[in-house]
């Protein structure tokens, strides 16, 4: 049987073709576009030298308005207060700086002696790599009366391949949480020995299991709210997972791949 001939070059294309790499088939996404919003809000008639405020330093993403309406829909969530959260939370701006300085104004009579209450939301890039874009959106919420304010994060995930959020289950391998509980039982303790903390300390503040996940370049990183696993001193603790402890537990989407 005769074969036709490939010339020098077109057999030199197939050759390559055959071994490209991993690094070389990679897809590369454009970036979404996203710009700030920011908004600012005060308590309505106010007479006093300081008056409740709302602020937001927030993202908007012009051409995907679905995604700029859950990522407004998660930071509100985020400011609510959790102990005296109404059965219908608000779904704008405008509904929770409402909601806030009606419950701001009783503190203010009953406690006029203290600090104006205060709600601040904010939504920013923590990490943009392989089309994951990651946010971090932040709040913290102040009632006058209170020792101090009370400040909450989570990740957003957003994979730009497909204009959504993910969560950890649309990042894991089925059936992998466990594996990924164990690999995060790792890091935390690695962390514990990086504070200097002991073994009272873990039966005082055990670890907790957390879905604040967000994928990085060369690791996984676990963020904890105040409380959670540590004092209030402490802050937001992070705990980091290497890729290497991810392998067959992540989908290779997230690790890099």
């Amino acid at each position: 049987m005769m074969y036709g001939k490939l010339s020098g070059a077109a057999l030199a294309a197939l050759v390559l073709s055959g071994c490209q790499s991993p690094e070389a088939e990679r897809v590369t996404s454009p970036s979404l576009s996203y710009q700030p919003l920011e908004k600012r809000f005060v308590e309505p008639g106010c007479q006093r030298e300081h008056c409740s405020e709302v602020t937001v330093s927030s993202l908007v993403f012009p051409d995907d308005p679905d995604l700029s309406d859950e990522l407004k829909r998660r930071l509100l969530a985020l400011a609510m207060d959790m102990t005296d959260a109404p059965a219908d939370p608000p779904q704008e701006w405008d509904g929770y700086a409402e909601a806030f300085f009606a419950r701001a104004g009783e503190d203010s009579e009953m406690l006029p002696q203290f600090m104006a209450s205060e709600a601040q939301m904010e939504a920013s890039v923590y990490a943009q790599h392989d089309g994951l874009l990651v946010l971090e959106l932040t709040s913290y919420v102040y009632h006058a009366g209170q020792a101090h304010g009370l400040p909450s994060t989570a990740f957003m995930v957003i994979d730009e391949r497909q204009s959504r959020a993910v969560s950890l289950d649309d990042m894991l391998l089925d059936g992998q949480d466990g594996a990924f509980q164990e690999a995060l039982l790792q890091a935390h303790r690695r962390w514990m020995a990086e504070m200097g903390y002991d073994d009272q300390y873990v039966i005082n503040w055990p670890l907790s299991e957390s879905r604040n996940v967000a994928p990085l370049e060369d690791s996984w990183v676990v963020k904890f709210n105040v409380y959670e696993i540590a004092p209030y001193a402490v802050g937001q603790p992070e705990l980091f997972i290497p890729f290497e402890d991810l392998e067959g537990v992540a989908k290779p989407r997230y690790l890099g791949q």
